[in-house]
């Protein structure tokens, strides 16, 4: 039940280095840009056509990052036209003003076997947005292929692309002063994704304090069987060893059996962490996908509960109030994940609104952001 498009599945030399949560942080700042620019980018079209209309096409259409690992091949936006016709827009920024300005080959122009020469796409168009300046242009491929010069980008690994310098890029830019607090949001939320991702750094650090104590110190490494923190360092560890349990769905129903304890914002980022890395590894069955939906919406209550005015959020006296913002964004960012993947996996009998944008969910980004940057 994959989306109709080339998988690049996640098995690849680029992703097998970091773990499939690392790998979806890396993906979800480009997810981030997208889906903010996407009102702002119906306005630009509706410019030009007031009854076409501008969708979110991709590997992130959803805001789910496929279950089996990849991406699609799938263009950015989707454009469809009132007489049926539909174009592509791939979407590119530049978080500086630079000298030049790249634009993959196999993007603008895909070699023709035929002709056996590169051909521009016809069909797609690049937008292209220069955050500093706020200055943006939807470029056709055949004009960036007559304005550039083909080279390689070591910033993509060497990657063959069409160089286009600054003077020609700037003769087509336009000015825009929305795309200023547009792309505040889009810093501001890639922020907080950075932020929330630390702590699987800290646990990491954690785990591997515990293993030095067993030849520094001579200590016995515990893990203690039916508690949370046993169980989620299982699951951690397992994580990171890229291992599946054999027992994965009847792991994950007794998991949900600890929201029956008395919870804090570690205790649901346990719970949650460990949920997102068994929900992944077996299809679910219709008890188990109740009792999971049942377990979100009351994770995501007890969430809301721990928001506080100035953005931050505390669930425990004991925790420290950056810390607790961050493991309830990190849950709240799983969450987010979990909701659209069972949306598309499994429909939407239990009624759930879907998630447009990530960090939907936080019920003031702006005032989180300057919470924990401060």
């Amino acid at each position: 039940m994959i989306p109709d498009a080339k998988i690049i599945y996640a098995q690849s030399r680029d992703i097998k280095s970091r773990t499939y949560l690392e790998y979806r942080r890396d993906m979800k700042q480009k997810a981030i840009a997208e889906l903010e620019v996407l009102p702002w980018l119906k306005e630009q079209i509706r410019k030009l056509d007031s009854k076409a209309s501008v969708e979110k096409s991709g590997a992130d259409k959803f805001i789910w990052f496929l279950r089996r690992g990849g991406l699609t091949g799938k263009p950015d936006f989707i454009v469809k036209y009132e007489n049926k016709k539909e174009e592509y827009i791939e979407f590119q920024y530049a978080k500086e003003e630079l000298k030049a300005y790249d634009f993959k080959i196999s993007k603008i122009a895909p070699k023709d076997r035929k002709l056996k020469k590169r051909v521009p796409k016809k069909d797609t168009k690049i937008l292209y947005i220069i955050k500093p300046a706020e200055e943006f242009a939807i470029l056709e491929p055949s004009w960036i292929m007559k304005h550039s010069k083909q080279t390689v980008a070591p910033a993509w690994g060497n990657t063959p692309v069409f160089r286009v310098p600054k003077e020609k890029l700037k003769e087509v830019l336009k000015k825009d002063k929305k795309l200023n607090l547009l792309c505040k949001l889009i810093d501001k939320k890639n922020y907080i994704l950075d932020f929330q991702h630390k702590v699987i750094e800290i646990e990491k650090e954690k785990c591997a304090y515990l293993l030095e104590q067993v030849l520094d110190k001579e200590k016995v490494l515990k893990i203690i069987p039916k508690t949370l923190d046993g169980f989620f360092k299982v699951c951690f560890i397992l994580s990171h060893l890229q291992k599946v349990p054999a027992n994965a769905s009847l792991w994950l129903i007794y998991l949900l059996s600890f929201l029956n304890q008395k919870l804090n914002s570690y205790k649901i980022f346990q719970i949650v962490y460990s949920l997102d890395f068994l929900y992944s590894k077996f299809d679910l069955k219709n008890n188990e996908i109740n009792k999971l939906v049942e377990g979100i919406n009351f994770l995501y209550k007890k969430l809301q509960q721990f928001s506080k005015t100035d953005g931050s959020f505390q669930s425990s006296k004991t925790i420290a109030p950056l810390e607790d913002t961050r493991y309830v964004l990190f849950t709240i960012n799983i969450i987010e994940d979990l909701t659209q993947d069972i949306l598309f996996y499994y429909g939407n009998s239990m009624g759930w609104k879907p998630i447009h944008k990530i960090y939907q969910t936080i019920p003031q980004v702006d005032k989180t952001f300057e919470f924990i940057k401060k």
